[in-house]
């Protein structure tokens, strides 16, 4: 196409760079895959590693027909980081998920991350940084089919909402989580490039976008800090498997494949199997933090002073240590505070040093090698034995919630005589491998092992709907982020746990990082105006304080609120799925835990079949039934919302049970319906109805 014709087309243009973008893309790839590294490894260890680092740089390269390459464009004014001279001519750079050259090694595309792309999230007509043009493109079906300009230097342009950007964040939702690199808010953006050095905590309602923020600050940490992180590795903690589900796909759209996700349980399931459930009274008191000081207690509690010298024999020459002297030894390790397996393997080593002390006064000159064989001679191993034997955390943890003379000696002061009782095992179990341990009890073993042997911590980890996480459960996880950081994220009022977070500053200090910095996001993009609002009136009774979403999405007639008669429930529930069908997009029927199995049978019957939490929706099969439980960080274009009554009855407390209608109630972001044969919960109050 010639030049004067192209620029009179300005949209045939990009799509041609995109041609061009795409096409160096795959020249990237195809580079890496013809590497020959026959002749560059010294061995087969050297290959399998380099190998691997290059199976990994294809994946990274691959080229998603459904994922745009670059979803905007910066005209600057100047040359980035020239001096700017009156009539110098800026450049021009396109804002993407990855980094593309050409065969020049000439930017194509440049990575959302580098701080050359920060402005197409920062700049604004106030404050311009530089940037005369932010350009922002649509797209259908991976084609590029629009584009919009904003002239941020130009003082005649009226300022006005981008319809792209509107257009992008409202996107049908079919399949896992996307990621919103396109969509990013400058609060969200300064909060995604915060420093790897610093913890953050997210509070953000609904749809104010925290997990994707946490999702998007990882892939930009890996990005500023990749030789750190790869060494130190990274880690997302999510809710449960079908969340994790949800969400695996982001960061593998970003380029990022080595992050690794699971959840606490996943984290402290190594020692035993939990096979066992608690009751709620107990799951509290086993999740308090005043646990991590019984179990600090009744470890130290193994350690016995010395009565007898160790008396060891070398050669013809008896060496004596008294008992006076190693019980100084002992008693200057426990006032240490150190950890009691790294204390177990010092005291052989203290106790030989002495000997050693007496070899030199005699004459002799001893080296490390003789201090080493006599800290293993059946002299000093049986002294150790004696006095600092090895402990195993899951026998500890079993004495502990068997034994109530045990339990009661290291509880004493901190547990009352009423919550010791309320922990102990019904029936209590012959062995480890016998017992029928719980959640909460893999935890206490967890602790009891960090208490034995330091937790591996990582360089970052993300914590996504943290507020239901309990002090020991923070404890857990913040042993593997000891020396790096972490993104907490989470919502007070969406807390459904017995034992659920009360305040940021308590989660933050039991999970070790009390000096992190706390941002609260309360923009709301994902959930409708009216919906949200809605939503809202549970606010005053279940997180008082806590300011309410403001959504900037004004969809009218996204919420109706229907009362049926209870025999025609389920058909009404049925036609609300079906009436949700017509649109376009993800349907979500969320309904109490109880009330699933004759949900599901109602729907087969009238021939619908649907999703568990967590499958992949399809173009084919949208409908996905969710039980309340498991509705928490999902979202669908479309809500059914059967009984809320049922939602709130079905769990142990009022105010868990708001907690929890409040979760589902604020899962749609296109519409929500709501349907009850009960009276509605009365602080919801009636809303409005559908005609």
């Amino acid at each position: 196409m010639p030049a004067h014709e192209e620029s009179r087309n300005p949209l045939v243009r990009e799509q041609a760079h995109l041609a061009a973008s795409r096409a160096a893309l795959r020249a990237m790839r195809e580079d890496v895959q013809a590497l020959d590294i026959r002749d560059v490894t010294a061995n087969w260890v050297n290959a399998a590693v380099l190998q691997a680092q290059i199976d990994d740089r294809i994946k990274a390269l691959a080229d998603l027909s459904h994922t745009p390459l670059f979803f905007g464009r910066l005209d600057y004014l100047h040359v980035v980081g020239a001096e700017k001279a009156e009539g110098s001519e800026g450049e021009q750079f396109y804002i993407g998920r990855r980094h593309v050259h050409d065969a020049h090694g000439d930017p194509m595309v440049i990575d959302w991350r580098a701080p050359v792309s920060q402005p197409f999230y920062q700049a604004s007509r106030n404050k311009p940084l530089d940037v005369d043009r932010r350009r922002r493109f649509g797209y259908t079906g991976g084609e590029l089919t629009a584009y919009e300009d904003e002239r941020l230097t130009d003082p005649t342009e009226t300022e006005q909402t981008s319809k792209l950007l509107q257009a992008e964040i409202e996107r049908p939702r079919v399949g896992p989580m996307r990621d919103i690199v396109a969509t990013i808010q400058p609060e969200q953006d300064e909060i995604v490039r915060s420093d790897l050095g610093g913890t953050v905590c997210v509070q953000g309602g609904p749809g104010t976008g925290k997990t994707a923020v946490g999702l998007h600050r990882v892939a930009y940490l890996l990005y500023a800090h990749r030789e750190r992180l790869a060494r130190t590795g990274t880690l997302v903690v999510g809710p449960n498997r079908s969340f994790l589900h949800y969400i695996e796909q982001v960061l593998p759209a970003l380029g990022e494949l080595e992050v690794q996700q699971a959840t606490v349980e996943d984290l402290v399931a190594a020692r035993v199997e939990v096979r066992g459930t608690d009751e709620s009274a107990a799951a509290v008191i086993k999740g308090d933090a005043r646990m991590a000081e019984v179990l600090r207690r009744a470890i130290r509690s193994h350690v016995t002073p010395p009565t007898e010298p160790v008396v060891v024999v070398r050669g013809s020459r008896r060496w004596r240590v008294p008992a006076y002297e190693v019980e100084e030894m002992t008693a200057e390790l426990l006032a240490r505070d150190m950890r009691y397996g790294a204390a177990h393997e010092a005291l052989p080593q203290r106790i030989a040093h002495a000997v050693l002390v007496r070899m030199e006064e005699a004459g002799e000159a001893p080296d490390d090698r003789v201090q080493n064989a006599v800290a293993r001679t059946p002299a000093v191993k049986a002294a150790v034995k004696a006095i600092w034997p090895a402990v195993d955390p899951s026998k500890l943890v079993l004495r502990l919630l068997t034994d109530a003379d045990f339990l009661a000696a290291h509880a004493q002061g901190v547990l009352t005589g009423d919550e010791q009782k309320r922990i102990l095992m019904a029936k209590p179990a012959r062995s480890v491998k016998s017992a029928r341990w719980t959640a909460a009890d893999a935890v206490l073993i967890d602790e009891a092992a960090d208490l034995v042997a330091r937790t591996h911590s990582l360089g970052h980890v993300v914590i996504d709907e943290a507020q239901d996480l309990s002090p020991m459960q923070y404890r857990a996880v913040g042993r593997r982020c000891s020396t790096g950081s972490a993104t907490v994220l989470g919502d007070l009022a969406q807390g459904t746990t017995p034992w659920s977070t009360q305040s940021w500053e308590q989660a933050l200090f039991h999970l070790g990082k009390a000096d992190a910095v706390v941002e609260e996001l309360t923009a709301g993009f994902r959930v409708p105006r009216e919906v949200i609002a809605y939503a809202s009136r549970l606010l005053p009774a279940i997180s008082p304080g806590l300011a309410p979403v403001e959504s900037v999405r004004e969809t009218p007639g996204s919420l109706s609120v229907r009362g049926v008669a209870a025999e025609e429930l389920e058909a009404a529930v049925v036609a609300a799925c079906e009436e949700s069908l017509r649109h376009e997009g993800s349907i979500g029927l969320i309904a109490a835990d109880a009330r699933v199995p004759s949900l599901s049978a109602a729907l087969a019957a009238a021939g619908h079949s649907c999703l568990s939490p967590g499958e992949e929706t399809t173009a084919e099969s949208r409908l996905t039934l969710v039980p309340a439980s498991l509705a928490k960080g999902l979202e669908y274009d479309y809500v059914v919302l059967d009984e809320p009554a049922a939602v709130v009855d079905g769990e142990p407390d009022e105010r868990t049970g708001l907690r929890r209608l409040y979760v589902a109630l604020t899962r749609a972001v296109s519409g929500l319906t709501v349907l009850h044969a009960a009276p509605l919960p009365e602080r919801l109050g009636q809303g409005p109805s559908a005609a």
